[in-house]
Parts: C-alpha cells; structure tokens; sequence
C-alpha cells in the first residue's frame, strides 16, 4: 500500500491533499518538521528543506542545553539539511488532506548525514549488516495509558487526580476495550491507512493500559513506523478529546509501559532465517547464539538506548512485567531477553528491556551494535535461565539507574567504535544533562513526606 510522489502529485491535482509534512525524528524519537502548502511541496520542497540545528541539541522541554560539540549559542545555532525520504511518503488518514515524509538530516555546507541523528546511527548499523550479507527484521510492541480527559485538562490540573479510560485490570479484557474501541478503533484502522499494517491492539496489565501491535519489518522501516505510531496514536486520542501517555511509569501504583523489541537476521534478500537451525537446540542456529550472547555482553552499555530518562528506571520493579535482571530465557516474561517461536522459522529474540519512552532509532541501533559485536567476537552463550528471574541470585542486572547506565555508555568500547566518539559523547551529555535537571528539582514526594516531620 505504498504512496509513491506520482501519487502525491496527482492527489494535489485534484485537491484531494493540500498539506504535506516534512518531518525529522529529534533525540527524544518525536516528529520535528513543517507543515508545507502540498503545491509548494510537489515543485520544490520535495528535493530539501531546512531546520535549525539545535532540534538534534535539547532536552523533552526544548531547552538550549550547553555543553555540545556539535552546536551552541557560540556556533550560532545554524542550520540542517532536511532530505525527504520519499520511500516514507503515506498519507494520513486522520488528518484532513495530509501526507507525511520523514527526511534525514544532513549538513547544510557538506551534505553529508549528520552522524548523531538518529535515522543515520541505526542506518550505520544496517549498513555493517548489509556488509556481512545480513539484514536485520524488528517488531517494537508499544504500550501506553489512555486518559479519560484532554492534554489541556491534565496539564491544567498539575497532572492531578487524571482519569483513566478503565478502572480496572483490562488485559485482554473484551468488555473494557469495547467501551474504548471509539480510540482504538480509530488508531487501528487510521494506523493502516497510513501503510502501516496492524496486527491488534489489546487491553494490558493495568487499568487504562493499552497496547498496539504492527507487522514486523526491516529495521529502517520498523523505526520510521514506531515513530509514527507514537505520533499518530496522540493525535487520534487528541481529536477524540482524550489524552495518551507513553511515559515509561505514569504511576507507581500502575505497571510500567513497555516498549518490547522482537529481533532476528536473514538473509540479504530477506528470504532465508539466520537465527534457525533445525538441527541446533531449540531451533537456534550458531549466529544466533552469538548474537544473543552479544546482546547480554553489552546489555548495561546499550541500557541508556532502551531506557533514556529518570522515569524510565521506575519500571524495572519485580513481579510487574518488566525486567530486572539481563538473562534469556525460553519463553519466560520476568527474564530481559526471552527466546520467543522456538524450533522454528520465526525465532527470534525479544528483548523486554526498553520502555514505551525509548526512540526507537537509537534502541534498534544499539541491538544490532551489541549483536553484530557477538558475531564478530564469535562469543558463547550461557545457558538460559530457568524459573523466577526476579528472584535469580549473581546474575546479570539491568542498571537501577539513569547514572548507572550513563556510566556504563560512557565506558563502552563497542558502542563507541559501532556510532563513533562524537555520537556517543552527544548522548552521554544528554543523559547527564537529563540527571542534572532532576537532581536539582524538588518533588511533590520529598514535600509530602518531610514538610512536617522533617
């Protein structure tokens, strides 16, 4: 269901689409971009446009953030090049008379990509599987909770008393997610039109909580979707009067929003499975093996890519679905890498790290960095874990948090020779800036807990 520029031109020909969306993905996986007149977009536009460089240098609140190689206030804040990808052209359905085109991002002097963005560190990574005759398919299951109420409401309200859709457990539940199939509904089938094919949505592990599922893809093109989804499921809620968050823990009472990635290799021309081996145990062939034991190698270093934020480290709590310990296992939930569609074509691994607040560029790039690293190093795999791992005893643990995890980037010789020095610096600087910002600010617990009996 591809929507080629011939397609476009002829919808704006006959004004079917007025407006096309040029749009970069920032540090934080959302859409950046402008709103193009669609007339203007066919005749010019389509070739390249521009944004300011400091979309690729700021924190959630759009913040000028000092302390970056790449651009500042003494550099003057120049521009990009804003390249539209016209293989990502779609229209969207849930917006009147509207496509979108995702654009790379290159030097606005030399043309060449920026190395820090994220469309061009995960496409580095293709790149060196490509070079292998590899090519990587990825699947990010995302989950979010869904309020009962508008942006402007919850934010007006301080982010108090919020009303979610449910007020009880709806996994799976039939009856609860039909009194919300007036969103769902519409982010499936908007999600479809925008050649993007679902699967399902489904109710999740806690009140409120829901959780979309699309058909797996190249990796490229399993990003640019995630991205969209997240942007689009937004959208929909808003134009229904409800709001969305895809923040990792909304609530400590309330299980965590995940963001899980399905993983495997194939052939070149994406024909022949590289993970089985009908002969190997449990289906999984040698390469497989050692792309998995890459991925435990290095699951603390790659952890920043797969949790980025102060909040993203308040999931990882046990007994509620999201790991804390980095094992594989065969089909087993508590562990963080799970062994899923064994002894057969489609096995793969699942990673259960990564939250809903992950950009899904940088946590795909990191993967295949760690799993590519595993190849190479021709390295074993441990046995899998087996029973509870949430109560294992010395094994491998997920960093608790942020500054663990910064720390753990910081240091990491395979990342740095997989992105470069430069892109890894770039985000070692947002995550500490990410830790300074929290670390100075008072919040409504210490408040509450101490205003009297301090």
């Amino acid at each position: 269901m591809s929507y080629s520029f011939e397609q476009l031109k002829e919808d704006v020909a006959a004004g079917r689409i007025d407006t096309v969306l040029a749009c970069q993905v920032d540090m934080q996986g959302r859409l950046m971009g402008k709103r193009f007149h669609a007339q203007y977009f066919v005749d010019s536009a389509w070739q390249e446009t521009h944004s300011c460089n400091y979309l690729l240098a700021t924190d959630m609140e759009m913040e000028t953030v000092s302390g970056y190689k790449a651009t500042s206030w003494e550099k003057g804040y120049g521009d990009y090049t804003m390249k539209p990808d016209l293989s990502t052209l779609r229209r969207i359905p849930w917006l009147e008379g509207t496509a979108l085109v995702l654009c790379d991002m290159l030097d606005h002097h030399t043309h060449a990509e920026v190395p820090h963005s994220p469309r061009a560190i995960l496409k580095k990574q293709i790149a060196r599987l490509e070079a292998m005759g590899l090519k990587a398919f990825m699947a990010s299951e995302l989950e979010f909770f869904l309020f009962d109420q508008t942006y402007d409401d919850a934010r007006q309200s301080g982010y108090r008393d919020l009303q979610l859709v449910s007020g009880y457990n709806e996994d799976y539940h039939i009856f609860q997610t039909t009194k919300e199939e007036d969103v769902m509904r519409a982010i499936r089938n908007g999600l479809q039109g925008a050649d993007i094919p679902v699967e399902n949505s489904k109710g999740e592990a806690s009140a409120g909580q829901e959780e979309i599922n699309v058909r797996y893809a190249d990796a490229l093109t399993m990003a640019d979707r995630h991205a969209i989804i997240k942007n689009g499921c937004k959208e929909i809620a808003w134009s229904r009067g409800k709001a969305i968050t895809f923040l990792a823990k909304w609530n400590y009472q309330a299980a965590g929003s995940s963001s899980h990635i399905h993983q495997s290799l194939w052939s070149a021309d994406g024909k022949t499975p590289k993970f089985f081996d009908k002969d190997g145990k449990y289906g999984m062939s040698e390469q497989m093996r050692q792309y998995v034991a890459g991925l435990l190698s290095h699951a603390s270093e790659i952890t920043y890519f797969l949790a980025p934020y102060i909040n993203s480290y308040k999931r990882f709590m046990a007994g509620t679905f999201a790991p804390t310990k980095a094992v594989w296992s065969k089909d087993n939930r508590t562990a963080g890498y799970r062994l899923c569609g064994e002894d057969t074509k489609g096995i793969r691994i699942e990673c259960r790290v990564g939250g809903s607040d992950l950009n899904p560029y940088l946590a795909f790039a990191a993967l295949l960095a760690a799993g590519i690293s595993g190849i190479e190093g021709k390295m074993e795999l441990e046995a899998p874990f087996v029973g509870d791992a949430y109560g294992g005893k010395n094994v491998r643990e997920i960093p608790r948090t942020l500054r663990a995890a910064t720390e753990a980037l910081t240091g990491s010789k395979m990342l740095r020779a997989a992105f470069g020095d430069e892109v890894i610096d770039h985000y070692v600087r947002a995550a500490e800036w990410e830790q300074e910002e929290y670390d100075r600010r008072v919040t409504d617990w210490e408040v509450a807990r101490g205003f009297e009996r301090a």
